[in-house]
């Protein structure tokens, strides 16, 4: 199994930045690609951010240029760097890790982005 816990998360204004973490258990953290995911209420679940085992990111439409997804694998700690808030931003963030067509998953953290 694979151990995936996040934190970070918590009530902010409008233009403001949190950074999110993900910490990862097990011993293979280097060679899975990871990734950031979001769900609001009433909707469907969706892809933040990703990064793979040498680096390369792809962000959504709706955060690029705002949003930075980086990992740290002497840590094992993935992070999510969020500025430049957004109302529309306010969801449940989830850790993904990805190996062999295997998704696992964290419980979430809540972000509230209000004034």
């Amino acid at each position: 199994q694979v151990q995936l816990v996040e934190s970070g998360g918590g009530l902010v204004q409008p233009g403001g930045s949190l950074r999110l973490s993900c910490a990862a258990g097990g011993s293979i953290f280097s060679i899975m690609n990871m990734g950031w995911y979001r769900q609001a209420p009433g909707n469907q679940r969706e892809l933040v951010a990703d990064i793979n085992i040498v680096g390369s990111t792809n962000y959504a439409d709706s955060v690029k240029g705002r949003f930075t997804i980086s990992r740290d694998n002497a840590k094992k700690t993935l992070y999510l760097q969020m500025n430049s808030l957004k109302p529309e931003d306010t969801a449940v963030y989830y850790c993904n890790a990805r190996l062999t067509g295997k998704d696992f998953w964290g419980k979430g953290t809540l972000v509230t982005v209000s004034s």
